[in-house]
């Protein structure tokens, strides 16, 4: 759950920038009233792949496996109904509470960079309204998502209920402890920012794992790729970034 203040008018179409630029976007938006009429499927797909396209493949994500789960998952329905008819824009969107579904390319960026497999076992720390989730598990993969904001738990848990991702599990807590229960896992994707990687977390992952992980506070964050070799973990640091503070037992190691 991703975010920056940003205030916003009205949608357009924005042509390709530098990915510094594009991340920016992935934060917070101030949208009119009104908005949310009505849209075909048959509309709503199209928009869904012209996002792909001009969004996220023509910024550089390559991975086919990405680009199909990105094509394929109804990103529509993880947003509020008055804000379908922007589901595809690019950029992020309310969902309540204070948190945002996350730009369409900071998604496909962060699952490239994990290159979750099918079959594997994923830690989500971030559940928001469960797009993400919804996009490893259309990948295949075992999802475990944890969220500390209830009625977000509950109702990402229903909707991908409802959208037949039987491979993805919602739980409502703090992910700052990660999900001990199913560890060890084979990937680790956090969407929220906390000042250091937390070390159950690193705990969880098994040896040979990866984990992608917004690390900072205010205005300077960096988007990590960890490696856990045995004892030894490698770090990558690959995007400047800018997330919403990871919340719970991380505000208390701040």
């Amino acid at each position: 759950m991703s975010a920056h203040p940003r205030t916003k008018n009205q949608p357009r179409r924005r042509t390709p920038r530098s990915v510094n630029a594009l991340v920016l976007l992935a934060g917070v938006l101030i949208v009119p009233a009104g908005c949310g009429e009505a849209q075909s499927v048959p509309d709503l797909e199209a928009r869904r792949s012209i996002m792909v396209e001009e969004q996220i493949e023509a910024r550089g994500v390559r991975d086919p496996a990405t680009l199909a789960a990105m094509r394929e998952v109804p990103r529509h329905e993880f947003v509020p109904l008055r804000l379908r008819d922007e589901a595809y824009a690019d950029y992020p969107l309310p969902i309540g509470h204070g948190q945002t579904i996350s730009q369409p390319y900071i998604v496909a960026f962060m699952t490239e960079a994990l290159r979750p497999q099918p079959g594997e076992k994923i830690l989500e720390v971030g559940a928001g309204s469960g797009y993400q989730a919804a996009v490893l598990a259309q990948m295949g993969a075992e999802v475990y998502t944890v969220e500390i904001v209830e009625p977000l738990a509950d109702l990402a848990g229903q909707t991908l209920q409802r959208l037949g991702y039987k491979n993805a599990q919602v739980r409502h807590g703090d992910g700052y402890r990660g999900w001990p229960e199913h560890a060890p896992f084979d990937a680790i994707i956090v969407t929220c920012a906390p000042e250091k990687i937390p070390p159950d977390l690193v705990a969880q992952l098994r040896d040979g794992g990866r984990m992608i992980i917004p690390v900072g506070g205010g205005l300077s964050q960096e988007l990590i790729l960890l490696r856990k070799h045995g004892e030894q973990i490698e770090k990558q640091s690959v995007l400047p970034v800018r997330f919403v503070p990871m919340t719970g037992e991380a505000e208390q190691v701040r």
